[in-house]
């Protein structure tokens, strides 16, 4: 992925906008460290909508929060018995 340093990226933003448009992902740096990353919409949607929701939003939610956390029952192989 391309990389910008922040003070490109504030004073070339159209073009900045534009690259991620058209190439995909772009990284911008803050001196020399990795902060942020400018996606196109469309990715930023389907990384969205992939994401499994964080706790916070299970316990607020008015639906069952378990199906979540807990496995369905009965899927388990049994181990054989072992005779002595």
């Amino acid at each position: 992925m391309p990389t910008w340093p922040v003070q490109d990226a504030k004073a070339r933003f159209s073009e900045l906008l534009n690259a991620c448009v058209t190439e995909g992902p772009q990284i911008v740096t803050r001196r020399g460290t990795e902060t942020a990353v400018l996606v196109p919409i469309a990715e930023w949607k389907q990384l969205k909508h992939s994401a499994r929701p964080s706790l916070k939003t299970l316990l607020l939610s008015e639906e069952a929060r378990t199906d979540y956390l807990v496995r369905q029952r009965g899927l388990a192989k049994r181990r054989p018995a072992v005779v002595l």
